[in-house]
């Protein structure tokens, strides 16, 4: 029987610069590579709106980084790692079996539908990727070995919510929708099927604006210590978080890190109050309050400033008044969703005769 060869799987990927209509997400992408202390991106949207692809496109961007996919099924050992049973039986010595989160050093784990991972798991995945460190404690083993990648997180938010506690730990989010115009679904489209033609051709087109990226993110990551913050650059963050009204202070710390990236991406010799707006709702939108302020009629902060997408709702139509021809009765002071509510009418109470039951028992 002649043994059947197996057909290689083609490595291409497609490229980050190529990459239509999602400005936002790349930009969440690139800040996080450049600092991925922050806790990497949790993006969220329906289906086929490219959240793998700018995943992998982002792991191909940057040099030489592995691309780490967390399955759903996987445990807390294939996460973080456990003992090598084999070594300790065979030769007495203690070994650490590394898991995904020690292949990810250096590059991108990516976790889809995380929104279905178990708490748990999350958790553990949350704090190494914020701290960079990995501890394995086993059978009174305890080791610990650097963990430093760029988490990428994706959900469909139809298939279940995370806990508003794991929400907080991803320090950026951005939400991706539908294409509302036919233009951006059309060059999506025609790029998406020039790519699944001929991906070499695309791949060249794109080559120099990818080697011109990866040079800015290696010059960002070198310059990102040298930067520091004003006492406004600060006190700008603090207003907008709680104009949020956000929980804690992991939001102003997010916009600070994610505002001295932006920076140093864009070559520039300090943090300015720009750049804090620029990336405010990369890092508030997963956790503003219910009741932020501003929206029940709270002021925000004394010198607090806001962009466009952290303005307050409109306020809805004003009740038309008595002198507009309406009576100005009860049936306008009731509340909304009450109609034809009938006030209270008192009830008279008669005397229950016995029904015959049986007497009480003697003590």
């Amino acid at each position: 029987m002649t043994p059947v060869s197996l057909a290689a799987v083609p490595t291409t990927t497609f490229p980050f610069t190529a990459l239509v209509g999602h400005e936002a997400l790349q930009r969440a992408l690139l800040l996080a590579a450049i600092d991925p202390g922050m806790g990497g991106v949790l993006i969220t949207g329906p289906r086929g709106t490219a959240k793998s692809t700018s995943a992998r496109a982002l792991a191909a961007l940057l040099p030489d980084a592995p691309f780490v996919t967390l399955p759903l099924a996987a445990s807390l050992e294939q996460l973080v790692g456990t003992l090598n049973i084999e070594d300790v039986l065979r030769d007495g010595q203690v070994h650490l079996a590394p898991g995904l989160v020690a292949r990810a050093h250096g590059g991108v784990l990516y976790v889809d539908e995380v929104n279905l991972l178990p708490d748990a798991l999350v958790d553990s995945l949350l704090d190494v990727a914020a701290s960079g460190v990995n501890t394995v404690e086993r059978d009174g083993v305890s080791h610990q070995h650097a963990a430093r990648f760029v988490l990428v997180g994706t959900m469909n938010p139809e298939e279940g919510e995370l806990r508003p506690q794991l929400l907080d730990r991803f320090g950026l989010s951005v939400a991706l929708h539908n294409p509302a115009d036919a233009a951006t679904r059309q060059a999506i489209v025609r790029a998406r099927l020039a790519f699944e033609a001929d991906p070499a051709a695309v791949v060249a087109r794109h080559t120099a604006a990818q080697a011109a990226l990866v040079a800015s993110v290696v010059r960002a990551r070198a310059a990102l210590a040298g930067l520091e913050w004003s006492d406004a650059v600060v006190q700008h963050a603090a207003n907008l978080a709680l104009a949020a009204g956000v929980d804690g202070i992991r939001a102003d710390l997010v916009m600070l890190r994610a505002a001295r990236a932006l920076a140093a991406l864009e070559q520039q010799s300090s943090v300015r109050v720009e750049h804090v707006d620029a990336v405010a709702e990369l890092a508030l939108a997963h956790r503003r309050g219910e009741n932020p302020a501003g929206a029940a009629g709270t002021a925000p902060p004394s010198g607090a400033t806001q962009p466009p997408s952290l303005s307050s709702p409109s306020p809805s139509p004003s009740r038309p008044s008595p002198a507009s021809g309406q009576a100005a009765g009860s049936a306008q002071d009731a509340p909304e969703g009450d109609w034809g509510a009938l006030p209270p009418e008192p009830q008279t109470m008669a005397r229950v005769r016995s029904t015959g039951a049986w007497p009480p028992k003697k003590a």
